[in-house]
């Protein structure tokens, strides 16, 4: 035993004492619950075919096609398919003649892929993917550039550096798209900066390339030809006859560019490109044509640093055969529309005309519709209406044939929206900054606190899981109605003639013009309760009373059928053809129409075992006399199939038992395409929905040919009886369930969602159609009548947003008073104060530049300055450059969205990090600790010194009172409350302070963390601090010895971005370049460790890789594609397990979830195996590969792959499911199954 103590180690058998060392593997299943909402590419065309324009937009690793509707303005998205890489760049291109366009992606899998949109599947078709080059994001690996010539003749992808290819596009005999090899335009210590397709005809393709050579700076050791490197404008040709590309024409320019615009030409324009660069736009062409260059106008009177330079961020063109004109937006947001002035071909000046002021894109296009779609940088992107072109109003127009001084610019003045209407906006998440879950508002289910948006754009949003609901109209009813419905007059009508709405004794029928108001010659009758009313046949009406039915001929004809003896029709069924009706004591009549439109008794009745409590028929299928099944749900707890069909009338098919007494039910078919443009066969199937009086929704596959019933899923919907109606959704059949919650179940891009509609309680209710609200549902609730309308499809989340005015970085939750204390920060910025020093400033200085006799006029000028106010969510905040910070301490109630509290700090002053916490010293007081930072600059990140100013909270947590403030060294990156304390990471120092009276009192300090901490967890005596760069550090503090000893880290670097402590031995981090990971410490690890004063036993233990003697394990790792900004433990659904929620900068929200058997493990692992091989990514990224982007993907399943199986072709959805022994369904409800138990 002493040797072995000799050798540093434990002794080889201790004390004698086996035990069992558990291995500790966790499983880990992702989900994504809202996919990214940042879109970073934006393109538009004919995707379908059709003479629709539709917008494709890459969102980080996702593709997703959407069509704005002509006549309504909304945008709806048909399609969104996760590509399992990055996209780098997208075009569209059309081949000569084409009426279809095609989708180019650049992406980091090293192929070059062609996509085509088929309409009929919905979904994207690989045409051609080629491989030219490695996979990754790499400089000379082309992908990152795209350019296409716009006759669709050849297209050239371009990397960051030395390599271009060329691909030429033709047609074979049967007109499909066919590809050439690649042609080489290489040229080595060339940096490329944008690409762009010449449009000069039919001529040779040629391609402008903005590059910069850097051969020489490269070999110059002086450093001195760098500075004298100049950009140059580089044209490419191809030269279809020999095959081959030359670079056939290079000049040196004056500005750095930043991109092009390419001109059209041909029989359409003067061809030739556009330069946009700082300060200056250039328009430059081949042979005579002199280059005309303006300046970029710029905003009068503006707060910005003036010595810094404007450019043009994205650009739109237009043209028809007529005219063309460019929208170019500067990074201020302001939208200038470009012409060109023309002479036989030769350019003679540039038109700049102020257009509007849009927040800063990152793409911009403009559809032939009329339409201009802004994918903002940051938050909602917007889609407006182009009312005016900007022809014929008073704004001045700038042209580059006015004299100006070199280094003057034009100047104008922004002004609201003028030749722009807002139509949509889509809600975007991106960046989130910050995410919290927690049920303030009591509603059971947690809610989202998100806090997102950068500079004066920022908003602070609460997240509910459902769907937005809009109140079209609300009008109060003469008493509590019981029953609600819809009638259309002829079958072929578009919108519904009639609402009927049915009393405990009477019937109101309400006719729908400009206004819904009562009518009393309809032919129902109004003297009773309603059981049903609908439209029968072509054009004829039918109302079910308890005393008979009347049937309502379109010439007012009106035919009877009374109820035998005493008894009363208890429930009814109809469809297009058929009525059936239950009488008391369980007896079923049928009736059916025949082709005269009369409806006739079928002449058996059938008795049913026991009491009829609900029943349901399908729509008549197309092309058929009748529905062949109907449902019955009786009170001994069953549902049965019956027969319809003439050879079997009224006999029993099929049956099933149910957990608890049946509410009502609903047959429609789901499943296949979208609704909204059906062209192809639909793979649809019938499903029987049963609501239970116990509040759970049941939904079953009803077989069309034996009616047998089969693959149950189960939904809990809330605490009362569940009523099912059905609806039309974007043109597909959905059910509404009605229980404490009202809920949407319907198909959507190829998925089944069962989403609650963000609303009251609602009792009953149908669909609705009129011109003002084509696709709406008509409900009761209490004694008011409602018109609601779902538009936002789809979306998980609907959102409360309440603006703020810096971009926020971190905020708690007060858990006493639930309200949120948050810190916002922004860099290059100016607080309200030095912003209203600086207005005065300046209109003191427009007063004395002014003669004599412009004085009053100036000092008019200047005091309309003064209280001029332009809203900084649209026109941006002034830049003050760089070192200059804005920063305020906001106290919030999250479910109201007003500020109780706001703490502007002083101009340079920077808060980073916020805890609330109790002082041991102060008994139960709560305080707010924030840390602050002085002139800090970013790289390299230096600071004059820190603060950390402690708050108490008073007034119930509404008020924030300073008790002090505390000078620190250095930036103040993480505080937490520990024991009594605070814990603090200044700079890398890690210290504890506790509460004194003038000041914060220094207690004890760790020196070894080796950069900048991030975040600190604290559990007993146990710390978790993250490094900005080299992962987690555990720490022990020991109370006796008044010491924080480090005594394990992690082997692996990480650049941590956020973390979380999962229990006393693991936590979990997000990094800077995506990646989710869990660290966790082995079995064998102990924090009882001495500190060594002589250092010579911390030599000896050094061991693995210096630092702490013991080293964590990493139990998972998985490449989620985008930075993730937050990830905590949280459950999301009540009654559900928990998971590890995160969020990322894009907007996306996801969820790790935990196998809790072997048995799922295993089936999730093979069927990700199956999927990989039978489906590969759509872009050509090896699936594997891009999960492991930068650690091997362990211990964690995709769960966005496995549930792309819904969406495979039905052989492959076979063969795969065979491998796993399941059927296609018993896979799916699998799928389900995990989803639904931690999520949504």
């Amino acid at each position: 035993l002493s040797v072995c103590r000799a050798w540093g180690g434990e002794p080889l058998f201790g004390n004698y004492n086996f035990r069992k060392v558990k291995v500790s593997a966790m499983f880990l299943y992702a989900l994504t619950l809202q996919r990214a909402t940042g879109i970073t590419h934006a393109i538009h065309g004919n995707f379908s075919g059709t003479r629709q324009q539709e917008i494709v937009t890459s969102r980080g690793k996702i593709l997703e096609l959407m069509r704005p509707d002509p006549n309504t303005g909304k945008i709806h998205t048909l399609l969104s398919v996760e590509i399992f890489g990055v996209i780098r760049s997208l075009m569209s291109f059309r081949l000569t003649g084409g009426t279809k366009d095609y989708i180019v992606c650049g992406t980091d899998s090293g192929r070059i892929v062609i996509l085509e949109y088929l309409p009929a599947k919905n979904k994207f078709d690989k045409v051609h993917q080629e491989t030219f080059g490695k996979s990754g994001c790499r400089r000379i690996v082309p992908g990152q550039y795209l350019a296409v010539d716009p006759k669709g003749r050849a297209l050239m992808i371009g990397a960051v550096e030395k390599q271009k290819l060329v691909y030429i596009l033709n047609r074979d005999a049967a007109a499909r798209l066919t590809i050439s090899s690649p042609l080489e335009a290489h040229k080595s210590n060339t940096l490329c900066y944008h690409l762009v397709g010449v449009d000069i005809g039919f001529e040779n393709p040629m391609f402008a390339c903005l590059e910069i050579d850097y051969e020489d700076a490269d070999n110059d050791p002086t450093g001195e030809s760098s500075q004298s490197t100049q950009q140059c404008l580089t044209f490419y040709e191809l030269d279809l006859g020999l095959n081959h590309v030359v670079r056939k024409y290079s000049e040196p320019l004056e500005e750095h560019g930043n991109f092009l615009i390419a001109v059209p030409g041909g029989s359409e324009g003067p061809s030739g490109v556009l330069i946009c660069s700082e300060n200056y736009i250039t328009y430059k062409n081949f042979g005579d044509q002199p280059d005309i260059r303006s300046p970029i106008p710029r905003r009068r009177n503006d707060l910005d640093d003036p010595e810094r330079g404007m450019i043009f961020v994205c650009s739109a063109t237009h043209k028809t055969k007529s005219m063309f004109f460019f929208l170019a937006q500067t990074e201020q947001g302001d939208i200038f529309k470009i012409t060109l002035e023309t002479d036989e071909d030769m350019v003679t000046e540039i038109k700049l005309k102020y257009f509007d002021t849009v927040p800063v894109a990152t793409s911009m296009c403009v559809l032939k519709t009329g339409f201009l779609f802004v994918a903002s940088e940051f938050g909602n992107h917007y889609l407006y209406q182009i009312a005016h072109l900007g022809d014929d109003d008073e704004e001045p127009e700038f042209s580059s044939a006015m004299p100006l001084e070199e280094g003057d610019t034009f100047l104008f003045t922004p002004r609201g929206l003028k030749n722009l209407v807002l139509v949509d906006e889509m809600d975007s998440l991106s960046p989130i900054m910050s995410c919290q879950i927690a049920d303030l508002a009591n509603e059971d289910t947690p809610q989202l606190y998100v806090a997102n948006g950068r500079g004066p754009r920022s908003s602070f949003r609460v997240l509910r899981h459902g769907l937005e609901v809009s109140e079209m109209a609300v009008s109060e009813l003469p008493g509590n109605p019981n029953a609600v419905w819809t009638v259309k007059k002829i079958v072929d009508d578009e919108f519904d003639a009639y609402i009927v709405v049915s009393f405990v004794n009477a019937t109101l029928v309400l006719s729908i013009g400009e206004t819904v108001e009562e009518v009393t010659d309809s032919g129902f009758l109004g003297t009773t309760p309603t059981l049903s009313c609908s439209l029968i046949g072509e054009d004829a009406l039918l109302q079910i009373y308890p005393e008979g039915i009347r049937h309502i001929r379109a010439d007012k004809r009106v035919n009877e059928w009374r109820t035998p003896g005493k008894k009363t029709i208890v429930k009814c069924a109809v469809n297009q053809r058929q009525v059936v009706i239950a009488l008391t004591g369980g007896e079923l009549v049928y009736f059916e129409m025949d082709p005269t439109g009369q409806l006739n008794e079928y002449t058996e009745r059938k008795e049913m075992s026991a009491e009829v409590i609900c029943m349901a028929l399908a729509n008549v299928p197309v092309g058929e006399q009748r529905c062949r099944f109907l449902a019955v749900g009786l009170a001994d707890d069953t549902v049965r199939i019956i027969s319809l069909d003439p050879t079997d009338c009224l006999q029993p098919l099929s049956m099933q038992a149910l957990p608890a007494t049946p509410e009502s039910l609903c047959i429609l078919q789901m499943g296949g395409g979208e609704g909204i443009d059906d062209t192809g066969p639909r793979n649809t199937m019938l499903f029987l929905n049963i609501g239970l009086q116990n509040g759970v929704l049941l939904r079953t596959v009803l077989d069309q040919v034996t009616g047998d019933l089969s693959d149950t899923r189960t939904r809990y919907l809330g605490s009362r009886p569940v009523k099912l109606f059905q609806v039309k959704m974007q043109g597909n059949e959905a059910v509404l369930a009605m229980s404490s919650r009202s809920w949407l179940s319907y198909t959507y891009q190829n998925r089944f969602h069962l989403t609650p509609l963000s609303y009251e309680t609602l009792e009953y209710a149908s669909g609705f159609a009129s011109e003002q609200c084509p696709e709406g549902i008509v409900a009761i609730s209490a004694n008011t009548l409602r018109i609601l309308a779902l538009e936002k499809l789809g979306a998980v989340f609907n959102q409360i947003s309440t603006p703020l005015m810096y971009t926020p970085r971190k905020f708690v939750i007060d858990t006493q008073s639930n309200n949120i204390i948050m810190i916002e920060t922004d860099h290059n910025s100016y607080t309200e104060a030095t912003k209203a020093q600086r207005k005065q400033q300046m209109a003191e200085e427009m007063v004395e530049a002014a003669g004599e006799e412009e004085k009053e006029l100036a000092a008019e000028m200047a005091a309309a300055f003064i209280n001029e106010n332009l809203p900084e969510a649209t026109f941006g905040a002034p830049k003050a450059g760089p070192g200059m910070w804005a920063s305020v301490i906001r106290a919030l109630n999250p479910i109201q969205g007003n500020t109780l509290d706001l703490i502007q700090l002083e101009q340079n002053e920077a808060a980073f990090s916020i805890a609330i916490c109790k002082f041991a010293n102060r008994g139960e007081d709560t305080f707010v600790v924030v840390g602050t930072a002085k002139d800090m600059t970013m790289n390299p990140r230096t600071c004059s010194g820190g603060f950390l100013h402690t708050y108490q909270l008073v007034n119930n947590g509404e008020k924030l009172e300073l008790v002090h403030k505390t000078p620190v060294e250095d930036v103040p990156g993480a505080i937490c409350a520990f024991q009594g304390r605070i814990l603090v990471g200044i700079g890398r120092l890690l210290r504890i302070y506790d509460l004194g009276k003038k000041k914060l009192l220094r207690k004890c300090e760790n020196k070894h963390v080796p950069n900048f901490i991030m975040s600190i967890h604290t559990m007993g005596h146990r710390i978790f601090v993250s490094d900005v760069q080299e992962s987690f550090h555990f720490i022990r503090y020991k109370r006796q010895e008044n010491q924080l000893i480090i005594f394990s880290d992690d082997t692996n670097y990480r650049w941590i971005t956020c973390s979380t402590q999962l229990d006393y031995d693991t936590v979990a981090a997000g990094d800077k370049f995506g990646n989710l990971s869990m660290v966790r410490l082995p079995a064998g690890v102990t924090d009882e460790v001495d500190e060594d004063p002589t250092g010579n036993k911390a030599l000896w233990d050094r061991g693995l890789l210096n630092g702490a003697s013991q080293k964590a394990d990493v139990i998972c790792n998985y490449h989620v594609g985008e930075v993730v900004t937050s990830v905590q433990k949280a459950t999301l659904i009540p009654g559900g397990s928990e998971s590890l929620v995160y969020t990322t900068i894009s907007g996306g929200v996801g969820i790790l979830v935990p196998f809790t058997s072997h048995e799922d493990h295993d089936f999730f692992q093979h069927l990700e195996m199956h999927i990989r091989s039978e489906h590969p990514p759509l872009c050509g990224r090896d699936h594997l590969s891009f999960r492991s982007y930068y650690y091997p993907v362990k211990n964690v399943i995709d769960g966005d792959l496995c549930e792309q199986f819904n969406s495979m072709e039905p052989s492959k959805q076979k063969s795969v499911a065979e491998e796993l022994d399941r059927t296609p369904a018993e896979v799916s409800k699998k799928l389900e199954d995990i989803r639904t138990r931690y999520a949504f």
